[in-house]
């Protein structure tokens, strides 16, 4: 899955001279929780709402409501942005941009392609997309795996799923630990007969860690 799969397409953007007051309100208005800064067509920076907070007068301030607002007009949102943020390839995978986002603690990255802004990604988005994965929303069986790491096992299992009728609804493996030779396999299956399977994986000695129905 690539990055350009998920992203949102023509993000929300400002210049960098928007008064932070204007900046609320376009947030507001498209329901977006971070903008991108533009200038001269050129990526120079993004803002959050947390960013705009962190210039914003607090809730106990003394200011009247013109002095108040006149600082907010005054204040801008290259007072506030992040400049030269992190970016990421339309074509980078999406796991890419999520350990971007970990290694760095941000919750979002503008998409390039060939250098131009043609998107932004979001923890949101990744969230999404992993739920996705899984085939959430589809009834079945749910199961865990726990499986030799060796060149085969995987296609051994489905070919056994495959003779039964059994869709694969998803497929996803990890790691159990660094020094064990077995690794984890998660299955979403697009059947119910918990006592067919049950049986098939007994009888090929495929040990079943966890199973939980949809």
């Amino acid at each position: 899955m690539l990055v350009r799969m998920r992203m949102t397409k023509n993000p929300i953007f400002v210049s960098p001279n928007v008064s932070i007051s204007e900046a609320w309100k376009i947030m507001q208005r498209f329901q977006v929780r971070r903008l991108l800064v533009m200038e001269k067509d050129k990526l120079v920076g993004i803002v959050t709402e947390r960013d705009l907070r962190s210039v914003s007068p607090s809730q106990a301030t003394s200011l009247s409501i013109f002095e108040l607002n006149y600082l907010l007009e005054k204040l801008k949102v290259k007072d506030a942005m992040t400049p030269n943020p992190i970016t990421i390839d339309a074509d980078a995978p999406i796991e890419e941009a999520a350990i971007i986002m970990r290694e760095n603690k941000i919750s979002a990255l503008p998409v390039l392609e060939k250098k131009e802004v043609v998107g932004i990604i979001t923890e949101t988005d990744i969230f999404k997309a992993f739920i996705d994965m899984f085939s959430v929303g589809e009834k079945g069986l749910r199961y865990t795996l726990r499986i030799k790491n060796t060149p085969g096992e995987i296609a051994r299992i489905v070919n056994l799923l495959a003779e039964k009728g059994i869709n694969i609804l998803s497929l996803v493996t990890f790691p159990c630990d660094e020094e064990s030779d077995y690794g984890f396999l998660v299955l979403r299956l697009q059947t119910e007969d918990l006592i067919l399977i049950n049986d098939l994986f007994r009888k090929n000695n495929i040990p079943v860690e966890h199973i939980r129905k949809f």
